[in-house]
């Protein structure tokens, strides 16, 4: 695709070889993302395992020790300030003024912003869900609706890109259900690409359509929701006495290599899911003693789990 004779790329943001050193000790190591305009890009990681770090580059709270960051098709320092403007932040708690209502805190934002015009306060806190807040202080606000101001706060100036730190620390779970019904809303409704940083797995699995996994500072894989839908299928769980002889066995009788040992011995077999009692009776008939037989499916935790023990991508 092109624009006015130069090639637009597809990706909103792009970090290139992005190292970030502090005290000779890589917090961020050659760091290639690539987030696609319009998609919900789910960034996972242990906790220090440099998310927040990556986050505060991009947007321009800390600088690099090497590699870049290109925004909007921007990476030179003058025309990222400019591209910044495209986007909005909540990074760790937000700054909220609790003797003030709604209102009055996206007032002090906009007139700091330099925003034109009031009409974008009541069109950002129906947004978030707050239109209806009145002369209600902050302090009295729960934490669920804290946060959604915070959104609102970083929605205000109308951006192409959120970028969002934990968005569901520390909320109850209806606090988490609403915040995530809000974010699926922002980016379908209003076409806002939208990046999430969180430890919550299960959180993320059910509002990201992209997802990069970062840990102890590299980013070890980007992935879609389809192929970790793929990844995360049904498989036979095995576990037995002896898991090399029951290797052998479903290769040479039941002549399958769709299987996967883990690093605790047991054995996921994604062939025979209808018929285990085949499985079974190869593994008995050949003195294998089954200790657990039960079907299931993978989950973002599982699979998160066994890249980072290996530290690469899993081998098909």
């Amino acid at each position: 695709m092109k624009k006015g004779g130069m090639a637009v790329s597809e990706y909103i943001l792009q970090t290139v070889n992005l190292t970030k050193t502090y005290q000779r000790k890589n917090v961020l190591h050659q760091v290639n993302m690539k987030v696609k305009k319009g998609t919900i890009y789910g960034f996972i990681g242990l906790n220090g395992a440099g998310k927040s770090t990556l986050i505060r580059i991009v947007s321009g709270l800390a600088t690099p020790t090497s590699g870049k960051v290109e925004l909007f098709g921007q990476y030179l320092e003058i025309g990222l300030n400019q591209a910044r403007k495209r986007m909005g932040t909540l990074i760790e708690n937000p700054g909220l003024y609790p003797n003030m209502t709604a209102h009055e805190n996206l007032e002090i934002v906009r007139i700091q912003r330099g925003i034109p015009g009031k009409s974008c306060i009541e069109e950002t806190l129906e947004r978030v869900g707050l239109q209806g807040t009145g002369k209600k202080k902050v302090k009295k606000f729960s934490l669920g609706m804290k946060q959604r101001l915070g959104i609102a706060v970083a929605l205000l100036n109308d951006p192409e890109l959120l970028i969002l730190d934990e968005p569901t620390n520390g909320l109850d779970p209806m606090g988490v259900i609403e915040i995530r019904e809000l974010l699926k809303r922002i980016n379908q409704e209003y076409g806002v690409t939208i990046i999430i940083s969180s430890h919550i797995l299960s959180e993320v699995h059910q509002l990201a359509t992209h997802y990069g996994i970062i840990h102890q500072g590299e980013l070890i894989e980007q992935i879609t929701a389809k192929q970790l839908d793929e990844k995360c299928k049904a498989h036979l769980f095995i576990q037995v006495d002896n898991a090399g002889k029951a290797v052998t066995i479903i290769e040479n009788t039941l002549q399958k290599s769709a299987y996967e040992v883990m690093p605790d011995d047991s054995i996921k077999l994604y062939s025979h899911l209808n018929e285990s009692q085949v499985v079974t009776e190869a593994l008995t008939k050949h003195d294998v003693k089954i200790e657990q037989f039960t079907p299931r499916r993978d989950t973002l935790e599982s699979y998160f789990t066994s890249v980072i023990q290996r530290g690469e991508i899993p081998h098909e």
